[in-house]
């Protein structure tokens, strides 16, 4: 099935929307269990190196486990210096298989840049303790790294596919390495930034884990955001939203301009700024996605510039570097669903990257549910990422 004409129609009008949250709408104070590693100062080990584990609190782990951790581990960041992150590890009621559970890499969706936003130090989604549970109910580990500066020191890069990638890499590598009954096969699930993070992890996951023993078997990503370089490009005062995006749109914006001009100080993006973009930036590095969105409320993307992005000398090609999402190279499967009435990621933002990776002789499955949202189609997948996952962690496709 080809959707690239619809798919480029709808990017070329434009649309700044990424991913939707998926904290519970309360605000929680973080538990970190023990292990509150926000300015953590230690000597920094080799990726993918475990640094220390403790038990995860009670109230945070999933309704699916026998039970769970919190870990500390090295990584590299967005600026390819050593850094650290956290993640939680579920693993499944009863006893392992022969040799142990297969492990599933979990990568969230968005949930804000600041670390009161850490998703191991709250409790999860009842849609996501659906999701997660149904994944251990299958018999498999789970690893959530929170991605590097949720929690820990730094700013998380919002979308940044290398840095991303890295994080959930190095998670999988840690988690193996504290005694727990680990098969090192292993794949990754991930919902909207977590469905950019799924793929671009995919393609640099052997790679990254390269000489840790593990094999990488493939990746399931719903509600993608892909493609969304090309609409961060349009950014200016005059820029256009398509009608029903919705307020959510501010958030999203800014969080992608916290995490660009973190990642890229020598742009000066904030020159191209206005005085509410500025200030939408500097929100955005503290506040999660509910209590951001009130903050914006009433204004639009368009207002956070007084000059184009682009016009940034070398800008253009910055943002690919930090958004783009690689559409070759891949050695496993992968799997994309996309809900026809999502409207935090356009569907075709996920078509677009389908025709891209065909185009390019790529293993890839593509399942449309017409009458699913973004969120609904997490769920709705089950019935077909579950047996592609079972047959990829078995060994059924190769690379």
């Amino acid at each position: 099935m080809r959707w690239r004409s619809v798919a480029a129609a709808v990017l070329l009008a434009g649309g700044l929307v990424t991913s939707a949250p998926i904290a519970p709408a309360s605000a929680a104070v973080p538990n970190w269990s023990g292990l509150d590693a926000r300015d953590h100062t230690g000597a920094i080990p080799a990726p993918g190196t475990l640094i220390r584990e403790v038990p995860l609190a009670p109230e945070l782990s999933l309704r699916g486990a026998g039970a769970a951790y919190r870990i500390l581990y090295a990584t590299r960041d967005q600026h390819d210096a050593p850094a650290v992150s956290t993640a939680a590890v579920f693993v499944p009621h009863g006893e392992q298989p022969p040799g142990g559970w297969p492990v599933i890499a979990w990568a969230h969706g968005t949930v804000g840049l600041g670390d009161d936003c850490t998703p191991s130090a709250l409790p999860r989604s009842t849609r996501d303790d659906e999701y997660l549970t149904h994944w251990l109910d299958e018999g498999y580990a789970i690893v959530a790294t929170d991605y590097t500066g949720l929690g820990t020191p730094g700013l998380m890069s919002y979308l940044n596919s290398v840095a991303t990638a890295r994080a959930v890499v190095d998670s999988v590598v840690a988690a193996h390495d504290f005694g727990l009954p680990l098969s090192p096969r292993w794949a990754i699930v991930g919902q909207s930034q977590g469905g950019g993070a799924a793929v671009s992890s995919a393609r640099w996951a052997t790679e990254f884990s390269r000489g840790s023993g593990l094999e990488y078997r493939g990746a399931v990503a719903t509600g993608t955001p892909a493609n969304i370089e090309e609409v961060v490009k349009r950014a200016a005062p005059d820029m256009v939203l398509p009608p029903g995006l919705g307020p959510a749109a501010n958030s999203y914006a800014a969080y992608i301009l916290a995490g660009f001009r973190e990642a890229r100080p020598d742009l000066d993006v904030d020159s191209v700024l206005s005085p509410q973009g500025r200030e939408a930036a500097d929100l955005a590095e503290t506040l999660c996605t509910s209590a951001l969105g009130e903050a914006l409320a009433g204004r639009t993307p368009a207002e956070f510039f007084r000059a184009p992005l682009v016009s940034l000398p070398g800008a253009a090609e910055a943002l690919d570097e930090y958004l783009g999402i690689p559409v070759s190279g891949y050695d496993r499967p992968l799997f994309l669903g996309v809900g026809l009435r999502d409207r935090d990621v356009p569907p075709t933002s996920t078509l677009s990257l389908y025709d891209q990776l065909t185009a390019n002789r790529q293993d890839v499955t593509l399942r449309v549910y017409e009458d699913q949202d973004h969120s609904g189609t997490v769920l709705a997948s089950l019935p077909d990422s579950t047996p592609f996952l079972r047959t990829a962690l078995a060994g059924g496709a190769g690379g």
